[in-house]
């Protein structure tokens, strides 16, 4: 018996790293941009590949790193960071039927490698509960090509002395509008999206460097909560 939960457990695993292989090829290049970033803006290899370890969220890591060699306050990249990670307590709350009879520990591990990426792949298994090997393997996976890239961004960092000709500052908006358009469903967001960039560009230019894009984006998600809540009135 023991022999055949052995096999099953190791089957799950590898079959939760094969479902992994496509988050690979987009971790990869983020991951090693992310290192390159952090190392010509002043961070010490500890330090960055801590932050892809502990914190582990790409978009709040090459924001917090464009802010830091920005020379941005502590307060403002802690608060930035924060507002940009929100979206995983809707992840978390979308995901959490799926968890059901699991263990404490096991949900707080898995809410800990839990990315937009490997939500997306848990969120499309048809199974009614995920296998917690398949999971974690995937989870695993994902996390630990996401270090070693960060790692491999670092060491070229160290031989690469311009990175402007590679472009790898465009990683994080290339990110986002990735993002975005997977996000934008009807013309309301199209709207509260550029709303959203050209406010975030008056304001940067009006001389609120910092807190141009919180701003903006409050504003926009205010704007765009007003409107939907219009619409849902009058055709009610």
């Amino acid at each position: 018996m023991a022999t055949i939960e052995g096999t099953t457990t190791r089957s799950a695993w590898l079959t939760g790293v094969r479902r992994a292989m496509p988050l690979v090829l987009g971790y990869t290049p983020i991951a090693f941009a992310m290192g390159v970033l952090a190392q010509k803006a002043g961070l010490s290899t500890f330090n960055t590949l801590a932050m892809s370890l502990l914190v582990y969220a790409g978009s709040a890591q090459l924001i917090a790193v464009g802010l830091f060699g920005a020379g941005a306050p502590s307060l403002t990249i802690v608060i930035t960071t924060f507002i940009v990670n929100l979206r995983h307590l809707l992840l978390s709350a979308a995901i959490s039927p799926k968890l059901k009879g699991w263990r404490r520990g096991e949900i707080a591990a898995f809410a800990y490698e839990l990315t937009d990426e490997t939500f997306a792949v848990h969120a499309a298994d048809p199974a009614p509960q995920l296998d917690k090997g398949v999971a974690f393997g995937l989870n695993l996976t994902a996390q630990i090509v996401w270090v070693l890239g960060t790692w491999l961004g670092i060491a070229a960092g160290q031989v690469i002395q311009d990175v402007r000709p590679l472009a790898l500052d465009y990683a994080l908006p290339a990110m986002f509008i990735a993002l975005l358009l997977m996000q934008i469903k009807d013309r309301i967001q199209v709207g509260v999206a550029v709303l959203t960039g050209l406010l975030s560009v008056v304001l940067l230019l009006a001389g609120l460097d910092q807190w141009s894009v919180i701003a903006a984006t409050v504003i926009g998600a205010t704007v765009g909560l007003g409107v939907e809540t219009w619409i849902k009135r009058r055709s009610s």
